[in-house]
């Protein structure tokens, strides 16, 4: 499993065991040097390493920090907002945030920075393509952020979100498409049959189910995505096989 996992050597009773040195690797790519390298070991964890324990577990994983996260990327990306454009309206800084703050967009800066080498996933969701989804790509993004925060304070956060979104604050802002949508649109235009979208199962408790899904388009391999509600699992799934046909082009 260290092998794997760079993140972690092991999971063992529910404690995790930490690579200093994979501690350091991400420090450089970070910009910051962790006080508290358990909260990166978190940020990188997905609450399906935990197996069936992992509803009780769940504060072990990366969501409590993409949540916060979340909170501090909104703060940072609206200064920045307010500060290079003056003259802009309140609805129009609002549309740009919607724009920088979207998964899709974290997602890019995820995959740019080749995060998902660093997640920590079960057997199943990495089999899935859980490496390269863009829906947990921008959670663990947005989790790093949190860590990041909470380890350095606001400084290193906004270092890193102003290092990684300065560059998208001049693109285009326009109504983002959703997933389904655009694949659905490269299907067309690629003259092949509509994307096919099978339920695989859900997880966890019924107020909290977690659903899995899996699309498929005709010629490529089926791709998984997961979410809180049907149509959230399918736009994921959507959105990493969008990801796939984009990067790869034709068959």
């Amino acid at each position: 499993m260290a092998g794997r996992h760079p993140v972690l050597a092991t999971l063992r009773s529910g404690l995790v065991i930490r690579q200093p040195t994979v501690a350091a690797d991400l420090a450089e790519i970070l910009g910051h040097r962790f006080a508290d390298p358990t909260l990166l070991q978190q940020a990188f964890t997905h609450s399906s390493a935990f197996g069936a324990a992992a509803t009780r577990r769940r504060g072990l994983s990366y969501e409590r920090l993409e949540f916060l996260g979340d909170r501090v990327l909104g703060l940072v990306v609206a200064e920045m907002l307010y500060r290079v454009f003056p003259e802009e309206s309140e609805g129009a800084l609002a549309r740009r945030l919607a724009e920088l703050a979207r998964k899709e967009t974290i997602a890019r800066v995820a995959l740019s920075l080749d995060l998902g080498r660093h997640l920590v996933l079960s057997r199943g969701e990495e089999e899935g393509g859980g490496r390269n989804n863009p829906s947990l790509l921008a959670d663990a993004c947005e989790a790093v952020i949190g860590a990041l925060y909470l380890d350095g304070g606001l400084a290193p956060a906004k270092a890193f979100i102003e290092r990684h979104w300065e560059a998208l604050l001049g693109e285009d802002v326009r109504p983002p498409k959703d997933a389904k949508t655009a694949l659905q649109e490269w299907a067309q235009g690629s003259g092949l049959p509509l994307p096919v979208y099978r339920i695989k199962g859900a997880e966890g408790p019924p107020h909290e189910p977690v659903f899995e899904v899996e699309v498929a388009v005709e010629g490529r391999p089926p791709v998984t995505g997961s979410g809180r509600s049907r149509r959230a699992a399918e736009q994921a799934a959507a959105a990493a096989l969008l990801m796939e046909v984009t990067n790869r082009g034709p068959s």
